[in-house]
């Protein structure tokens, strides 16, 4: 008698967010195809193949859709920086996995959530502050990872060294979106080299 409403409500959790990530990914079409604006509600329903009433019930606006995808961006680079602070020498690491994020960074459909995030940001209080809310704990994590690499290494570390170290890397990765739009074709090879040599510069002289 006890079992059942149990099993229940664990599997009803994993439901939802399932429907809410087959949201999200419909999101992500309609933006990179019509904006954030552009996009309707009923546009994301049709791409999703759900109602919109029933969309309504995982997110309560476009904006919320927004908000979750800057979580999701939060998440994942936490992530990427945890699996970093992990490896034998995480600065080295970075620039082993800088063909990584680059091809990640590239990839048409990826980038153009984040430009939408970027835009509506600048208009929107509330997404811009979730946005910087979001940015203080992955640079957090960010500092502590090079600052204890440059200190293995006897490298200063003072505070206004490594605040436009890591403005500087942060402007990097978050600026290849801006460079697919200008240069969509851009000799990956070439820029994976390149970045190793800036990234070099920054984390390790």
């Amino acid at each position: 008698m006890t079992t059942a409403p149990t099993a229940k409500r664990r599997t009803d959790p994993e439901r939802a967010q399932n429907r809410r990530n087959q949201v999200l990914e419909a999101a992500a079409v309609c933006f990179a195809r019509s904006g954030f604006h552009g996009a309707s509600m009923s546009e994301i329903s049709k791409q999703a193949g759900m109602s919109a009433g029933h969309i309504y019930n995982y997110f309560d606006s476009k904006d919320a859709i927004i908000l979750a995808f800057v979580d999701r961006e939060a998440e994942y680079v936490s992530g990427l920086l945890r699996d970093l602070a992990t490896r034998e020498d995480p600065l080295e690491a970075i620039l082993d996995d800088a063909h990584i994020h680059i091809d990640e960074s590239l990839d048409p459909q990826p980038w153009t959530v984040p430009l939408e995030m970027f835009a509506e940001a600048s208009r929107n209080p509330v997404i811009a502050a979730k946005l910087r809310e979001n940015e203080e704990v992955s640079r957090a994590q960010l500092r502590a990872l090079v600052k204890s690499g440059r200190e293995s290494r006897q490298l200063p570390v003072d505070d206004v060294l490594l605040d436009g170290r890591l403005d500087t890397m942060i402007s990097y990765f978050q600026g290849l979106s801006i460079r697919a739009l200008y240069r969509p074709n851009m000799n990956r090879a070439s820029l994976v080299e390149a970045f190793r040599v800036a990234m070099r510069a920054l984390l390790m002289t």
